[in-house]
């Protein structure tokens, strides 16, 4: 057997609506069906990665099991996306060998990733 990629990323919600229009509105994810999804379709060039942290990692909250990481085509448009919308960044966008990363935190406080390849 041989996995071949991500079926999917499940969570629970005590505000299922009011997520899906912030998910919508501020990282253009449209979730507006009844079984409050999205499909992303493989575009070439993109990555999804599976990676474990150890327990102690302060990469992001302790409280927080697991974080999403988006990969976003241009960071500064999406800078600008954000602060248009007057979400905050958790972290200024930040360089390394791996890309440009920013996080910031969905409405029910979970860190978010963004991450230009």
């Amino acid at each position: 057997m041989n996995v071949i990629g991500f079926g999917g990323v499940f969570w629970r919600s005590s505000n299922i609506s009011e997520l899906k229009k912030w998910y919508k509105e501020v990282l253009g994810i449209p979730l507006d069906n009844e079984w409050n999804g999205t499909i992303f379709p493989s575009k070439e060039g993109n990555e999804t990665i599976f990676s474990l942290f150890k327990e102690d990692s302060d990469y992001f909250p302790m409280e927080q099991q697991v974080m999403l990481n988006f990969q976003v085509e241009d960071m500064n448009e999406c800078v600008k996306h954000l602060q248009k919308l007057g979400i905050s960044l958790l972290k200024e966008p930040e360089k390394s060998e791996f890309g440009t990363f920013t996080w910031i935190a969905d409405p029910e406080g979970r860190r978010i990733e963004l991450w230009e390849k």
